[in-house]
């Protein structure tokens, strides 16, 4: 008898489906596992290698904002693991976040062995592909066990694919088990080049404008064309103004170009724009509104053109022609464009005043904290920003400089940027994650500050306590609200952070005394630990 076929040789290991999604896993550079496993999910973890990690939320939100973070800081789609039915409903407002950031994000989830299905057993997703549409721009469950790896090639050949953005797949517990064949990766283009014609009629323009002006998105900064566009604004003199609700930073706003914030609202976005002839709206849609408006989208006597990688915010721009494609390739592109008129250089925005320091006594102004945060920080470090009510503040008061350097929801959902900026941290260990949270926000998320202190990343959060939800008390007045009138389940109670930081394994600081602040805020930033800081503010 052969050597090898003796009764107690041993047999070769057969090569399973969960061979082959870690070998494509390690190819695609996704060995951390974002994830807070449930039964079905366990059978993925058996024989864990060990160049992966496993990044744990205790909730499903956190660890799909976790991910965000990741995927957004090291520009590749990062790999989520989420229990069944129930798991991705409690991550739904941040899958929701995550598509609206434009974040590349396989998501997956355990199923029940096929064989129970047909009984509607316990902890299974019915018709789980439909369940996270219409937030994922593609989803599937297999039809064979052997399916499974090419089913998580193809979604992430699609996560990456501009506009990116999470797609899902479901796995059965008992496809993991199961013999297939290894899958070999293919290369896949993931950005398009704008159509050229279209690029030559936005050069014409901006060549003859009298008084031209960008309008900067998150797009710019996903794209990594942020000095890109900064060298085609100085070179037509243009006035760059921020698109509403961007996510990420497309400007310098320390710039002598910079123009400032646009509102979500159609007519105050008329007037700031109102004295420009030719508007180019780079990397964000024309425009993103939050109330209901009415009149023109745009001066009248003003041109407006688009460069935008997703077809779909092309397509329902009521106004302007719009280039579709990367937006680097696209700005680099009309930067290659020789410069037959040069422009006078403009006059720079006047500076906003420091905001006064508050008497003895009395509580500080968020204005006051975010100015004396702008004087601390360094200026390459990275601002996670969920403080919706204090925003127009943070938008004078700390502004941010560089490429890469801010990050916030697109969406409006809150419960991203407190896990977020773990995700950012893990991603980035050579910069100094500051996450700006404001007490209402932190309190849907929380558990993340567990996985800042778990992972012994060295992040500072710093809690904006107000005791009240302010921006809907703010935008009440929309809806009809007189001055002082009650807005019902907006008042917050005290909630004590630096006791709930300290509980989950981080450091904890309250700063009530503006005296004290400059000197806290600069020990939370040295600290090597994940550190809280609550400031009360008026």
């Amino acid at each position: 008898m052969p050597a090898n076929t003796a009764p107690n040789a041993q047999a070769a290991e057969v090569f399973t489906v969960r061979h082959a999604v870690i070998n494509m896993l390690r190819e695609l550079g996704m060995t951390r596992i974002f994830g807070n496993p449930g039964s079905t999910e366990l059978p993925l973890f058996r024989d864990y290698p060990e160049d992966f990690s496993y990044i744990l939320g205790l909730q499903e939100t956190v660890v799909v904002g976790m991910a965000d973070g990741y995927a957004q800081a090291t520009r590749n789609a990062s790999f989520v693991n989420l229990h069944s039915a129930a798991g991705v409903g409690h991550a739904m407002a941040n899958i929701f976040t995550a598509f609206k950031n434009r974040t590349p994000m396989v998501i997956t989830a355990g199923q029940q062995t096929r064989s129970l299905l047909q009984f509607d057993p316990f902890l299974h997703s019915n018709q789980a592909a439909e369940l996270p549409k219409p937030y994922v721009k593609w989803s599937c469950e297999p039809a064979r066990a052997e399916d499974v790896p090419q089913a998580l090639a193809r979604a992430y050949y699609i996560a990456m694919q501009e506009p990116r953005g999470p797609v899902f797949v479901s796995i059965p517990a008992d496809d993991w088990d199961v013999p297939c064949e290894p899958i070999t990766l293919r290369k896949v283009g993931f950005e398009t080049r704008p159509d050229p014609r279209l690029l030559d009629s936005i050069g014409q323009a901006l060549e003859g404008a009298r008084a031209p002006a960008f309008v900067v998105g998150a797009a710019v900064d996903r794209s990594q064309a942020f000095e890109a566009v900064q060298a085609l604004a100085e070179r037509h003199q243009a006035r760059v103004y921020v698109a509403p609700m961007s996510g990420r930073c497309g400007f310098p706003e320390d710039h002598a170009l910079f123009g400032g914030f646009l509102p979500a609202m159609r007519e105050r976005i008329v007037d700031r724009l109102s004295g420009h002839d030719v508007v180019f709206v780079i990397g964000a849609p024309a425009f993103t509104y939050h109330v209901e408006g009415h009149g023109p989208f745009i001066a009248e006597g003003t041109q407006l053109f688009q460069l935008i990688e997703d077809p779909a915010i092309a397509a329902w721009a009521p106004v302007g022609d719009a280039a579709v494609g990367n937006i680097r390739m696209g700005v680099q592109e009309l930067l290659a464009r020789p410069l037959t008129h040069p422009r006078p250089a403009l006059q720079p925005r006047p500076a906003i005043p420091a905001p006064a320091a508050p008497e003895p006594g009395r509580l500080m102004t968020d204005a006051f904290l975010m100015h004396t945060l702008a004087q601390v920080r360094s200026r390459d470090s990275i601002i996670v920003e969920e403080a919706p009510g204090s925003r127009s503040i943070i938008q004078a008061h700390l502004p941010i400089y560089a490429a890469e350097t801010f990050f916030t929801m697109c969406s409006g959902g809150l419960g991203h940027s407190l896990p977020a900026s773990v995700g950012i941290a893990l991603a980035r260990p050579d910069k100094k994650v500051i996450g700006v949270i404001g007490d209402g926000s932190a309190m849907y998320a929380i558990q993340a500050l567990w996985s800042a202190a778990h992972l012994k990343l060295p992040v500072t959060y710093i809690i904006v306590k107000n005791r009240r939800y302010a921006a809907l008390q703010d935008f009440s007045r929309v809806f009809g609200y007189r001055e002082g009138e009650k807005v019902e389940g907006t008042d917050l109670p005290d909630i004590d952070f630096v006791a709930l930081a300290k509980g989950q394994g981080c450091d904890g600081v309250r700063v009530t005394d503006a005296a004290q602040l400059s000197q806290v805020l600069r020990d939370a930033l040295r600290s090597p630990r994940a550190t809280l800081v609550e400031v009360e503010v008026a």
